[in-house]
């Protein structure tokens, strides 16, 4: 018996699918032609549903692979490829559809009816082309030639100026100052005996037991000296016990330095301070060892840096102010070499590292301005005790508020880096994790993490300060001045200015990297978002 409604019409033998897939009376046995119907979920003894390939499931064991064009029109059942569980066609076909501007009633119809094709298999590079998210255990992939050609026109130029500035401050062909105060040649000893009696002169001897109560008590200390001119002579210095004196005892090994005269004579040798070489290089190594077993390859990477830092502070910095040139304007060129290196270096030459380098530099940029618009504000001289000596030593003037800008720059640079760094990582993984995300939404949610970070950061900053400055503060507590003299005096002032501007460029670190990384991640291609070496398993 013929049946009109399985008769071709405008929507073609696409109807007849349709009504073969619902037979039932209340789907699909009547209505106005080319209305869209609602497919019935098939059972397996239909014959329409493939079993799961076994080996295909063991070895897919990465997040979801997407069908090819040619198979992502169908609006039918499908299984994900995380449960294999069946998806109706209310989401992800709809809104394919959508998106490619097919929203009438005949493209529903069309999509749910046409049937599937079994899929080709996926090579790796087609696989990770097609998702929009992945492992993201390897490094970043390169940029695309677009995101290359923006940050290569916002970069340059500050790469350039940096380069440009080191070269112009640097103190070529200047001989390098040297101290005014006679320092001394510093050379090792040991101590092997002390004792505690009256300041005696070298030869006077002690008559009596008479002595006077008011007077202060020495220390007799007998040295070995293990280098420099009188190495392996033995040696009697008479030290003052003061309250800042330190506390040497027998067994000691001590710094003493010798000012160039007599090695026999004891007044050309003056005990300074203890020997803290072996303790200290076995903390760095404690330290290189951990950095490495956790970072293994980056935290090598971290090491190189972090020395080559101290290459441009040696070598660039610490010349060029001694030299008399602007101490803010070297520390902000010796910040930016640092940045590029350290940066760059340790996390790769990628779109995410240039964003992290922006963000930096607006933030030294704000942090220096700041720095300087209130330390003239507050009339802040610089001139503590540690810079009022090295003037002395100098023998001429240096600009000492600049200096204390340059520390302010300087100081702010190692907390800056981390929170830039971690803002542009958590904008790349959100793009990467959904790709459809505007610019806007990604700016937006990378604020909210942003938000978390700031107060730690912010905090890591002052407690960094505060415990520098611990000394200066329990001077300024126990001096009887008032709270507001107190926080007004030239040293607290310091480190005041030192904290909120260095804060408040933290703090605009933040928005500031998370638009940037936004406008730039927003341009990535979805191709581009994967990582460069995926790994699966």
């Amino acid at each position: 018996m013929d049946r009109p409604d399985l008769d071709d019409d405008e929507t073609g033998p696409i109807r007849r699918i349709t009504d073969e897939v619902s037979p039932s009376p209340g789907h699909g046995t009547s209505g106005t032609p080319g209305a869209p119907r609602k497919p019935v979920r098939r059972t397996p003894a239909e014959g329409t549903r493939r079993a799961p390939d076994p080996a295909r499931r063991r070895t897919d064991t990465g997040p979801q692979r997407v069908p090819p064009a040619d198979s992502r029109g169908d609006d039918g059942p499908h299984r994900t490829a995380h449960t294999g569980s069946l998806r109706g066609p209310g989401e992800n076909s709809r809104a394919a559809l959508r998106r490619r501007g097919d929203t009438g009633p005949q493209r529903a119809a069309e999509a749910g009816a046409r049937p599937r094709r079994k899929a080709a298999p996926e090579t790796p590079e087609a696989a990770h082309a097609g998702h929009g998210h992945g492992h993201g255990h390897g490094p970043a992939a390169p940029a695309s030639k677009r995101v290359r050609l923006l940050l290569i026109w916002l970069l340059a130029p500050l790469a350039v100026a940096t380069v440009v500035g080191m070269i112009v401050l640097y103190p070529w062909g200047k001989a390098a100052p040297t101290s005014v105060v006679p320092q001394g040649t510093p050379v090792h000893a040991d101590i092997t005996a002390t004792n505690t009696g009256p300041c005696l002169a070298q030869g006077q001897v002690q008559v009596g037991d008479q002595t006077d109560p008011d007077a202060k008590p020495c220390l007799t200390v007998e040295l070995t000296m293990t280098d420099g001119p009188a190495s392996g002579k033995p040696l009697r210095l008479t030290v003052p016990i003061e309250p800042s004196t330190p506390r040497f005892a027998a067994g000691d090994a001590v710094v003493v330095a010798y000012n160039g005269g007599n090695a026999d004579d004891p007044a050309s040798f003056q005990l300074v301070d203890f020997q803290r070489g072996t303790p200290l290089l076995v903390l760095a190594a404690l330290f290189a060892v951990a950095v490495l077993v956790l970072g293994r390859w980056q935290g090598m990477a971290a090491l190189v840096a972090l020395g080559l830092s101290f290459v441009v502070i040696a070598l660039f910095i610490l010349p060029a102010i001694l030299a008399g040139e602007n101490p803010l304007v070297v520390a902000i060129a010796g910040a930016g070499a640092i940045m590029f290196i350290a940066l760059y270096l340790t996390h790769g030459l990628s779109a995410r590292t240039s964003a992290a380098v922006l963000g930096t530099l607006v933030s030294l940029a704000l942090i220096g301005v700041l720095a300087a618009i209130f330390s003239a504000a507050a009339s802040l001289t610089g001139l503590d005790d540690s810079t009022s000596t090295l003037i002395g030593s100098l023998g001429h003037g240096i600009d000492a508020r600049g200096l204390l800008l340059a520390g302010v720059v300087i100081g702010a640079l190692g907390v800056l880096d981390d929170v830039t760094v971690t803002q542009t990582s958590a904008v790349w993984e959100l793009r990467r994790a959904n790709p459809d995300l505007t610019w806007r939404e990604l700016y937006s949610s990378g604020l909210r993490i942003g938000r978390d970070h700031v107060g730690s950061a912010v905090n890591t900053l002052v407690m960094a300060y505060a415990g520098a400055a611990l000394p200066v503060l329990l001077y300024s507590s126990i001096s009887g001045v008032g709270l507001g003299a107190l926080l007004g005096s030239e040293d607290i002032a310091q480190e005041i200015i030192r904290t909120l501007a260095g804060s408040v460029g933290i703090v605009a670190a933040v928005p500031v990297t998370t638009v940037l990384a936004a406008l730039i991640a927003s341009r990535e291609p979805a191709a581009h978002l994967s990582p460069a070496l995926p790994r699966t398993g």
